[in-house]
C-alpha cells in the first residue's frame, strides 16, 4: 500500500481524520463532560426577555392571541423552542452558520472564536453550525437589529437587504408584516436570543450590571466568565479601532485637478 501514491494518500487521509476527530470531538467531549446541558428555561435571561417584551408592545394583538399570559419567562422558553424548530424547518441553517471561525477577521466582526460550552444546551441539539455562508453568521445576532427589522426581513427580505437572495416567508404572518403569527413571533425571539447566553456582548452594555447574577444560570464558572468578559471587550475595542482605521483610509487627499477647480471657483 505504501508503494503507491494512492495508498500514501489514503493513509495520510485516515491519519489526519483521526487527528481532527481527536481534537474536535474527543478532547472537547472530555473537557466538558461534566457541564450540564441547559434547558430553554435556563437560557431565558434579561437580554432576551427585553426583546420578548418589546414584541408584546409592538404587536399586541398577535402577541395576546398566541401568548395569552403575556411576556412571561415560560412563554419565552416556549417561543425559543418553537423558533428553533421554525429555523430548522425553513432550512435557515443552510445559508447561515452559527459558528465564529478562527480565520480571517471573524473575531473583529463577531467577537472571540466560538467555544464548545456555547453549544451545551437543548437549542443546539443537534448543533447548527450550518453548511455554508450565503448570509451572515447568526451565532451573535441578538440585538444587532430591532424586532421590526426582523419582521420586515422575514416578510420581504429585499426591503431591508437590497439584492438579497433570501426567500420570502409570508406564511409567518397573518396577511401583513405588522401581524406576525406565532411561528413568526417565535422565530424573531429566537433571533434575539442568539448570543444572549454569552457573558457579555458589544450590544449589551446597558445590561452589564446584570452580569454578576447571570453566570450561575448559564453554567459557566465565575473565573471563566470574567476571562470571557475581558476577551469580548478586547474584541470590541479591536472592532472599533479597525472601523476608525478604515474611515481614515477612505479619506483620500484632494488631487491636483481638484485644487485647480477650487482656485478657479
Amino acid at each position: 500500500m505504501f508503494e503507491t501514491k494512492s495508498g500514501v494518500f489514503l493513509i495520510a487521509g485516515l491519519f489526519f481524520f483521526a487527528i481532527a476527530f481527536l481534537g474536535n470531538a474527543l478532547v472537547p467531549m472530555m473537557m466538558y463532560r461534566d457541564l450540564p446541558e441547559l434547558t430553554a428555561e435556563q437560557l431565558v435571561n434579561p437580554h432576551v426577555m427585553e426583546h420578548f417584551r418589546d414584541l408584546s408592545e409592538r404587536y399586541p394583538e398577535s402577541f395576546e392571541e398566541h401568548f395569552v399570559l403575556g411576556p412571561t419567562e415560560e412563554n419565552c422558553a416556549e417561543a425559543l423552542r418553537l423558533g428553533r424548530s421554525v429555523y430548522v424547518g425553513e432550512a435557515c441553517w443552510h445559508c447561515h452558520s452559527q459558528f465564529v471561525r478562527p480565520v480571517g477577521n471573524e473575531t473583529v466582526r463577531w467577537g472571540p472564536v466560538a467555544e464548545t460550552w456555547e453549544y451545551q444546551n437543548e437549542l443546539q441539539r443537534p448543533v447548527l453550525f450550518g453548511t455554508r455562508r450565503v448570509g451572515p453568521d447568526l451565532s451573535r445576532e441578538a440585538a444587532r437589529r430591532s424586532n421590526d427589522w426582523h419582521a420586515a426581513h422575514f416578510y420581504r427580505p429585499v426591503d431591508t437587504s437590497p439584492g438579497s437572495v433570501m426567500p420570502e416567508y409570508p406564511w409567518l404572518f397573518d396577511g401583513a408584516v405588522y401581524r406576525p403569527n406565532k411561528r413568526g413571533l417565535a422565530l424573531i425571539t429566537y433571533m434575539q436570543f442568539l448570543g444572549t447566553q454569552l457573558p457579555t456582548y458589544p450590544y449589551y452594555e446597558r445590561w452589564e450590571s446584570d452580569l454578576d447574577g447571570l453566570h450561575p444560570g448559564v453554567g459557566i464558572p465565575k473565573e471563566r466568565w470574567e476571562q470571557m468578559q475581558r476577551a469580548y471587550r478586547g474584541a470590541e475595542e479591536a472592532s472599533t479601532s479597525a472601523s476608525i482605521e478604515e474611515d481614515d483610509n477612505t479619506d483620500s487627499p484632494a488631487t491636483e485637478g481638484d485644487e485647480k477647480k477650487e482656485d478657479a471657483s
